[in-house]
């Protein structure tokens, strides 16, 4: 009975890790940018703690994930680092004078800088919304995950389309933020404070619906055709030099 029970449990654990839920596809952005983003807003409007206290706070947990991705991982996590410099650099500006405009201004700076920031990395050729795209593509499925690998290191033939792909969806999403960012200081400057203060909310919101669709249908939809292209074609080849051997034998 004992032995039943852990080869079922490990099976259901196997399953897990194959069939990925919506929560696992999307943890790293839900890590390294809501949480930050969201925690700051909770205590700054919710709790009312001060700018300067919301951010420090907000700032723990890509803190923490920046550091373990150095130390453990060897290698640098880049929207939690971002993150994180845009929090030290709010901090900073957050000791500057306490108008209002310029408060609604400064909030802005965070879309300016992740869109920034992802752009740049476009430029370098290591686009940073991959990282959150990936998983929702894959969805742990082995054959995906195999396709993504080839098409990613050029090994496929639709290698240059997929990562050239890959670059316009962080590009889609870099220049939307980026725009954001200009429309809302724009408002900030030009707008009632009162109605800023709801209006850049919407602002934020319809951004974030606009690079869903634009990035969808330029590089999200084109990405998955071509990963089952890969893995359909993957495993046809393998069906066939499996037979090949069968007939040779």
């Amino acid at each position: 009975m004992t032995k039943n029970t852990g080869t079922q449990s490990q099976s259901q654990s196997q399953s897990k890790k194959q069939n990925p839920s919506v929560l696992d596809n999307f943890r790293p952005l839900l890590v390294d940018v809501a949480v930050p983003l969201g925690s700051y807003y909770l205590l700054k409007d919710g709790i009312g703690m001060s700018t300067f206290a919301a951010l420090a706070w907000s700032s723990v947990v890509p803190a923490l994930r920046t550091v373990w991705g150095l130390v453990k991982e060897r290698r640098t996590n880049g929207l939690a680092g971002l993150i994180l410099v845009v929090n030290v650099v709010s901090l900073l500006m957050s000791f500057v004078s306490g108008d209002p405009r310029l408060m609604l201004a400064k909030d802005s700076g965070v879309s300016s800088t992740v869109g920034i920031g992802i752009l740049v990395s476009v430029w370098l050729g290591r686009p940073m919304m991959t990282a959150g795209m990936k998983p929702f593509l894959v969805k742990g499925d082995a054959a995906k995950e195999a396709a993504w690998q080839r098409l990613a290191s050029g090994a496929a033939a639709d290698s240059a389309a997929f990562r050239r792909k890959e670059r316009v969806f962080s590009a889609v999403w870099g220049a939307v933020l980026l725009a954001e960012c200009i429309v809302r200081v724009v408002g900030a400057y030009t707008v009632s404070v009162d109605t800023m203060v709801w209006l850049g909310t919407v602002i934020m919101i319809g951004s974030i619906a606009i690079a869903i669709v634009i990035s969808g249908g330029a590089a999200v939809g084109p990405m998955e055709k071509m990963l089952i292209a890969e893995a359909e074609d993957k495993a046809a080849s393998d069906k066939a030099a499996s037979l090949a051997v069968t007939v040779a034998a």
